[in-house]
């Protein structure tokens, strides 16, 4: 279902449109983008998160300043697969995201996403705890978007 969404997405997708990939935190939304053709995620930024009503500003800023046409949100299932208050919380967000921009929105599998990029960031790059702080949230959501840019080039 997920692919299908992807590949109807990139079909559909304005020229110059790219997709905004969201790592949502229950401190920060970690945002990255893509180039115009879909082939590579670039960490972005991390916003703070305080209350929607705050945040909703700042995701609409990014969305005309990167002219955004689609979101891949990462969804944080269990290991087992099974949606829990995390995967809720998410899906809540994007439900009150979606009563004020109407951008399609995919949701993508991200387990183990933060923790596969702490580990690169503390094997390859040798970052120091503050620096991995401020960058893990872009970071991840970068990880999570070139996930579903890698399943799409895979299935077209």
């Amino acid at each position: 279902m997920t692919i299908e969404k992807l590949i109807t997405l990139a079909k559909k997708k304005p020229k110059n449109g790219r997709w905004l990939g969201v790592d949502l935190g229950s401190k920060t939304l970690g945002l990255a983008i893509t180039d115009p053709n879909l082939i590579v995620a670039t960490p972005l930024k991390t916003l703070p998160r305080t209350k929607f009503s705050k945040d909703l500003p700042d995701l609409q800023k990014v969305i005309i300043e990167y002219t955004v046409s689609s979101f891949v949100f990462g969804l944080p299932t269990n290991m087992n697969g099974e949606e829990g208050r995390r995967a809720q919380a998410t899906r809540d967000f994007v439900s009150n995201l979606l009563t004020h921009i109407s951008l399609p929105v995919v949701f993508w599998d991200e387990r183990l996403s933060t923790v596969a990029v702490q580990r690169l960031m503390i094997d390859e790059a040798n970052l120091s705890r503050q620096k991995r702080a401020r960058s893990v949230d872009k970071m991840a959501a970068a990880f999570i978007l070139q996930g579903a840019l890698d399943a799409l080039k895979n299935h077209v």
